[in-house]
């Protein structure tokens, strides 16, 4: 048994010239207040240092250029010259040859499955893209963007409206550091043909996928396309039960109405029966136990509901309870949703 076998060593010789721009020079500032024990001096080292931009001399970036002392990186989704020259050193016939580059951004998602809301009767999807810098250079982000499937549209969640006018929620400076990380938001609603069909909009995984272009030092474009982005699809069972509205503030010991809305998510028709569960806090007004009727696949039904609050704060409106009388099977609905219980003698607006 050898000790110290003897290296392999490789068959190809790989010679690449590559043809780079100069890079701006930049030097790392060190400044402090004038109250401070070295006063003026590292301002005026600055101000004196010639590779410095009068005027912004803490800026890191310099007026003098840097000629390459090396080869450099090649990351995915740059766009580069070179030649390369690949020689087989061996007598041997080498198959598969395989150039791999670097990675200049970690990608990484979050999906948010949100429940439709009081005026949408359509389920929303928010997509958390976080992007992060693993160059040693800054990045200029040209674009992030969302290109949905063909089922959703998309909304950018990353700029505000102030004064008329959209700003960036990242502020005029669109320059990623190394190692730093943004977050971009993107809200995703399914289109119109496909909002009423419960069963597919549930059972839908691919997203999207993300377009990002870039640009480092001296303007060389970067472009980077993830794969299809998948979800895990919600698991809302055979029935679904949503609310479509409710009112934020109610008045104690006073009747208050909200609308429900049950959707057959299953792919059989179902037959439906009602209950209505008092808890310690929360009361139901009306007869427990009544029939829905039959209801289809992929359809969905709306009820008008009263109840009231016996005690006051923060109440969870729970206890109700539907039954499918074909297969015997009830499925129960608690925490549905909240609202604030006040005294009477508290005036509730509208």
């Amino acid at each position: 048994m050898e000790v110290n076998p003897p290296k392999q060593e490789h068959l190809l010789a790989l010679k690449v010239m590559r043809l780079t721009k100069p890079t701006l020079f930049t030097n790392i500032p060190v400044t402090c207040e004038e109250k401070d024990l070295p006063g003026d001096l590292f301002n005026q080292l600055m101000r004196d240092d010639p590779s410095t931009v009068n005027g912004a001399e803490i800026l890191m970036l310099g007026e003098m250029l840097t000629l390459p002392q090396n080869f450099g990186n090649i990351f995915l989704g740059e766009t580069f010259s070179s030649y390369i020259s690949v020689h087989n050193d061996s007598n041997q016939v080498v198959k598969d040859i395989l150039v791999k580059v670097l990675k200049p951004l970690d990608v990484k998602t979050k999906f948010y499955n949100a429940e439709s809301d009081l005026n949408s009767v359509t389920d929303e999807v928010f997509l958390e893209a976080q992007i992060q810098n693993i160059t040693t250079s800054p990045m200029f982000m040209e674009k992030v963007s969302l290109e949905p499937s063909i089922m959703y549209n998309v909304a950018e969640l990353n700029s505000v409206n102030q004064a008329g006018e959209c700003v960036t929620t990242f502020g005029s400076r669109a320059y990623l550091q190394p190692m730093d990380t943004r977050q971009y938001l993107y809200c995703l609603k399914p289109k119109k043909e496909f909002a009423e069909k419960a069963g597919i909009i549930k059972g839908v995984t691919v997203i999207g996928k993300l377009d990002i272009v870039w640009k480092t030092n001296l303007g060389e474009r970067g472009r980077l396309q993830t794969s299809q982005l998948q979800r895990m699809a919600p698991g809302y069972g055979d029935v679904r039960l949503s609310l479509e509205a409710i009112p934020d503030t109610v008045n104690l010991e006073e009747p208050f109405h909200i609308t429900c809305k049950i959707t057959n998510c299953s792919e059989r028709t179902m037959d439906l029966v009602l209950e209505m569960c008092n808890t310690s806090s929360i009361h139901w007004c009306g007869i427990s136990g009544r029939q829905l009727g039959k209801l289809h696949p992929s359809s969905s039904l709306c009820l008008a509901l009263t109840l009231l609050s016996s005690v006051q704060g923060l109440q969870s409106v729970s206890g109700l309870r539907l039954t499918d009388t074909f297969l015997k099977r009830t499925y129960e609905y608690d925490d549905i949703a909240q609202v604030c219980v006040v005294s009477s003698a508290v005036k509730v607006e509208s």
